[in-house]
This record gives structure tokens, sequence and C-alpha cells, in this order.
């Protein structure tokens, strides 16, 4: 059972200053500010939400097609997919350009600076979702405006259902194109401050987006989920975790849950149920693509948190 996961491939470099920036930037300077900071300890990982949801739907078992438009320096990217086992049958390499990636500095305070290079993302509304195949659902996830816009009306023509997920993309959209994805999409996954950002930009309360979808789910970090639908809405506890790591790529574990809930057509509270444990998993690792948890261990941390088995 695939799903099109249309989205970001971006490579995201974390870097750690050892001392505080408020140390090291003076306000009263900050009009001719000029700062270095030394970044003894760096790692560069694998990221952007297509990448991260494919890989959680594949430890699920699912069978994702990430469709994302890429530079020429994503061979190793591109290797570590097809390692796992994730098909880049819909990934489109641009020439003369680079992969989407960040740079990411935190300080011992956990404040970050961070520089977003979209690259060949510019240029994702060449990736057309009617070129796919065999698709049973699809998300519409952080990407390029254009590309955005347009995977959501080819989602709706062609009758594949699909899931809108406006994350950090939040900000490229008026109220009338939020209004517009809402119309299209089967469900809406947000959290609670970009469903905020939604609400005062389109208008529309919880109620009114959920009376036009089969379910709104608003995520609410270590409070759990909330599902709303036409008929009222489900609360969500969270999945218990052990020692956090990094909250890196969370979203779009839980998301990869859902999609998989879905696809196997189970209730749309144990789909969530599948998304806070895998949100749970990946927050006690580092980077986004790191955990490697066995489908007996998801099925087993199910069960202590749910009392059931999916």
């Amino acid at each position: 059972m695939s799903a099109l996961i249309c989205g970001s491939l971006a490579y995201d470099t974390i870097m750690v200053f050892q001392e505080r920036f408020r140390d090291h930037i003076l306000p009263e300077k900050v009009h001719i500010l000029n700062v270095s900071f030394l970044v003894p300890e760096m790692r560069r990982q694998f990221g952007g939400v297509a990448g991260n949801i494919s890989y959680n739907l594949k430890l699920l078992g699912g069978e994702p097609f990430p469709m994302a438009t890429v530079g020429d320096d994503f061979d190793d990217y591109r290797v570590h997919l097809e390692e796992l086992g994730i098909s880049t049958r819909y990934v489109r390499h641009l020439p003369g350009e680079f992969t989407p990636q960040a740079f990411i500095t935190t300080d011992l305070d956990d404040n970050q600076i961070t520089a977003f290079h979209p690259g060949a993302m510019m240029q994702s509304y060449l990736n057309r979702v009617s070129d796919s195949e065999g698709i049973k659902i699809g998300i519409v996830a952080p990407d390029g405006k254009e590309a955005m816009l347009q995977h959501s009306r080819d989602f709706k023509d062609m009758g594949i259902p699909h899931i809108f997920d406006p994350g950090q993309a939040m900000t490229l959209f008026n109220g009338d194109d939020l209004r517009t994805f809402i119309e299209r999409a089967d469900w809406v996954v947000s959290n609670d401050y970009e469903f905020q950002l939604i609400q005062e930009r389109t208008g529309m309360s919880l109620d009114d987006v959920a009376r036009q979808v089969e379910a709104l789910i608003v995520t609410r970090g270590a409070e759990g989920s909330t599902i709303y639908t036409a008929d009222g809405h489900d609360k969500i506890d969270a999945a218990k975790c052990g020692q956090i790591q990094d909250p890196t790529g969370c979203g779009d574990a839980y998301r990869a849950g859902l999609i998989h809930g879905i696809l196997n057509d189970f209730d749309l509270v144990t789909c969530a149920r599948i998304g806070s444990v895998m949100g749970a998993i990946k927050i006690e690792h580092q980077g986004p693509q790191n955990h490697t948890p066995s489908m007996e261990d998801i099925e087993s941390r199910f069960f202590e948190a749910y009392g059931y088995r999916f």
C-alpha cells in the first residue's frame, strides 16, 4: 500500500557553539553586527519532511514514495534511501542546483541561529502527482509554495485522499490559500501554534475546519494530540518516552504513524496513537533518521502505552 510523500528532502548541518550567543552579541551594536562563532562540534544529517516521513513509514512496513527536487550533492542521500528500500522514483535531480539544506548553530541555552538554502526546492513544482502510479494516500507537506498548491489540486483532481500539513511553510500562504488547501484535503494536521495561525488567517474555527474534512488533528507535544471531527473530538495521550535527546523530526514521525494507520484502515484514534508512539521513539535519538526500532519494538511500545495491539 503506497503513499506519496510530497515535501522536501534536505541536509541538516548541526553545529554546537559551546558558549552563549548573548555573551557575544552587543544589543547596542546590532546595527553593525559582525560575529563569528567557533563550532568544534558539527554533524550532518539526512532530513527534510519527505525524507523523515518516508523513513518512519518504512519502519512501520509501509511503502513510501517521496516526491521532491534535489541537487548535484544528493548522491549520499540517494544511497541512504535506497539502502533502506525507499524508492527515489519521484525524486527529481536538477543539475546545477544544491539539495535544500539548513545550517543550524545551537548555543548552551538551546538558542538557535538557522540559515536555510532552498536550492532545488524552488523548482519542486516540476514534479506532478499525475505522474505517480498506484498511490493510495498522499500528503502535502512543507515544500515550495507553487508545488504545494499544485500537489493539493492534483490529489483532489485524481481522487487520491490526502493530508494537508502546512508546517513551517505556513508563512507562504494567505487566508484564501489556506481555505483552498482545507477544502481540497481529507485530513488536516498541524501543531497547536500552526493552527492558531490558520485560524487567524482564515477566520475559521476548529469546528469550521473539522466540518470540512474527515478529521483535523492538532498536536501539542508532550500534552498529546486531539482529533476533531464533525461528531466531536478525541484526546490522544502522548506515549511515554525515555530520555529526551532531540525533538527534531518528531512531528514527521507522528505523521508517518498517522499515514500507516489510515493505509491499514485503522480507526483514527489508533492512527494517532501510532503516531504518538513513533514520536516518542524518535525523541529518544539525535537526528530525525537515526532511530531503528523493529516492528516488534513499535508494537510493544504501543501496547505499553495504550493497552491493546494494532
